[in-house]
């Protein structure tokens, strides 16, 4: 789509979700408004939101009426929301890219919606630089991460003392593990983003496999993890194989991706987890 010159230079933007927020602030947009920004920025963490921005309330019910008011040139949307397109509609203009569909790797689709989104804001330079710099990033981490690449990894979010998340590869994380040459040790059926939560017990699959914990620990759920039988007789986690990360948004876009290869490249690097 072409892009559109607006009557104020910078458009005035809305975004429902949150990796078309992230794609529009990588290209320097940063809405007027967005969703959930409270959970978005302790979930999330990149990018920064500064505090002016609007909250919206929640991603599934947005506030139509608050949405109005601000008079927005064009509201960010993902196939997620699609039930709320034809009200949304009636307010501004919607772009909507799709991020993560079944089965599919999503890095591609967040690459899509950062060159589909410039178009349409008509910043086709800052979206070449971004995804310039990108590739070469993930070529940098490729080499540096080579000494890792012979052991599989488990990518977990831990949702309580007997149960993980597993993120295979069709979530972000899987899928940027790839590209930068790591092995995914999870490789059953996942579902947009993450398995079911299941059993810990399933990582004994892989004895020789790194557990890497994305995301803060439920508080709830930490003393019970260290006492736990299951857990500490995991072999990865007896052989000190086990790395933990800061919180990441796995339904993110390029900013995720990247924040996920800098944490995962900064703890395997931090660590001599590559002698083990």
């Amino acid at each position: 789509m072409a892009g559109k010159a607006f009557a104020t230079g910078a458009p005035r933007i809305a975004a429902i979700d949150w990796a078309m927020l992230e794609t529009a602030v990588a290209l320097g947009v940063m809405p007027v408004a967005a969703t959930e920004l409270i959970q978005f920025r302790k979930d999330a963490v990149a990018p920064e939101i500064p505090g002016d921005v609007i909250d919206l309330g929640l991603r599934g019910s947005p506030n139509f009426e608050l949405l109005h008011l601000l008079k927005p040139d064009l509201i960010l949307l993902s196939p997620f929301y699609t039930r709320h397109q034809i009200t949304l509609e009636r307010i501004a203009p919607i772009v909507s890219f799709p991020f993560y569909t079944r089965g599919e790797p999503p890095f591609e689709k967040a690459v899509v919606a950062v060159s589909g989104l410039a178009e349409r804001l008509d910043r086709r330079d800052e979206a070449s630089m971004i995804l310039s710099g990108i590739e070469v990033q993930l070529e940098g981490y490729r080499r540096t991460l080579s000494p890792f690449a012979k052991r599989p990894i488990y990518l977990v979010n831990v949702g309580d003392a007997r149960h993980v998340r597993v993120f295979g590869s069709d979530s972000m994380f899987g899928d940027v593990l790839s590209r930068i040459g790591l092995q995914n040790a999870w490789t059953e059926r996942s579902r947009y983003t993450f398995a079911a939560p299941v059993p810990i017990e399933q990582l004994a699959a892989r004895e020789d496999a790194r557990i890497i914990v994305i995301s803060e620990i439920p508080i709830e759920a930490r003393s019970s993890l260290k006492r736990s039988m299951i857990w500490n007789s995991l072999v990865p986690v007896r052989e000190r194989r086990v790395l933990m990360l800061d919180n990441i948004n796995p339904y993110g876009g390029v900013i995720a991706a990247m924040r996920f290869a800098r944490l995962l490249s900064d703890a395997l690097l931090g660590s001599d987890g590559a002698k083990r």
